[in-house]
């Protein structure tokens, strides 16, 4: 059994995370900037270093999950600020208590790195190509993985960095700034139009599934190595079947997705390659997007208490 700290712990894939690595006996403490009823919950912005030192000069962790972050491409344009503070000096601050308390830690990127580079994206793109990021969100996080390779010279600090895929399920609220399936799911529910952009290809992975590879790196840590975690390669879809599936699942009218050309400043298609998940992480999804979409489908009813 390990001690681990989620950070972002009351977040979308961090509430799931927390639950997977319980489920397999590991003492697990979450933070983040809301407040929780969990005994193990501890309110601290990781954007200030003395509430993480103080969490950190109570309880000893042997890993850390690294999930606090402010999360999308308009979020971080309408809320730089924060999404500065938090996903850059969030991180300085983590790898600086890295350093006293040597912990190993899981750092949580994201795809968004890769910008507008539409062949196969495989971890060593960013070795090989000078890559541009096409927002301020995305940028915020190859800026985090920089860093933990800095900290990794410069300090010997044990890290492996994920980049998630199109991850959804229980536990993501609707927000204008999430992605498209619970804009898509919460909408249709409403009974609200919605925007649907042509010519974007994606895959999207259940979140029990992301989580139970997640939860596997703690089998195999191998400090440096950088993961894409995401579904199959051959579940990509495009928005329109995406949006096709929601309003077939809730029985909607298919006039409420609103048809529109691409969108601009987004990658038009993901080919993401996770033959490295596999070999290393066992990383085995089992959930399609037709049973994912009916699974959140139920969550969301039943969360916001329409039938």
């Amino acid at each position: 059994m390990a001690s681990i700290l989620v950070t972002g712990g009351r977040g979308f894939i961090g509430t799931n995370l927390a639950l997977e690595l319980r489920s397999r006996g590991h003492d697990v403490w979450t933070s983040d900037i809301l407040q929780g009823e969990d005994a193990q919950h501890v309110k601290a912005d990781v954007g200030v270093y003395q509430q993480m030192d103080a969490l950190f000069r109570k309880h000893q962790f042997e890993y850390v999950y690294h999930l606090a972050a402010e999360y999308g491409r308009w979020n971080g344009e309408d809320h730089y600020e924060n999404l500065w503070r938090t996903n850059v000096i969030g991180t300085k601050n983590m790898l600086r208590l890295q350093e006293q308390h040597k912990f190993r830690m899981i750092f949580f990127s994201s795809a968004e790195v890769y910008g507008d580079y539409d062949e196969l994206m495989s971890e060593d793109v960013m070795d090989r190509l000078p890559i541009k990021q096409m927002n301020d969100y995305a940028i915020s996080k190859w800026a985090g993985e920089l860093q933990c390779l800095n900290h990794a010279l410069m300090f010997g600090n044990e890290t492996v960095r994920v980049r998630p895929v199109g991850c959804y399920g229980p536990h993501e609220y609707y927000s204008p700034y999430r992605g498209v399936i619970p804009i898509f799911v919460y909408k249709t529910m409403m009974g609200t139009p919605f925007t649907v952009y042509r010519g974007h290809k994606r895959i999207f992975d259940y979140v029990e599934d992301t989580c139970n590879t997640f939860a596997n790196i703690l089998d195999n840590f191998i400090p440096g190595e950088v993961y894409n975690v995401g579904s199959k390669e051959e579940w990509a879809i495009s928005i329109e079947e995406l949006a096709n599936i929601v309003l077939e699942t809730m029985g909607a009218k298919s006039e409420l997705a609103v048809m529109k050309g691409e969108e601009d400043f987004t990658t038009r298609i993901k080919v993401v390659d996770y033959s490295k998940a596999r070999r290393d992480l066992k990383h085995d999804p089992k959930i399609d997007i037709r049973e994912g979409i009916k699974r959140y489908v139920a969550w969301v009813r039943k969360t916001y208490g329409y039938s």
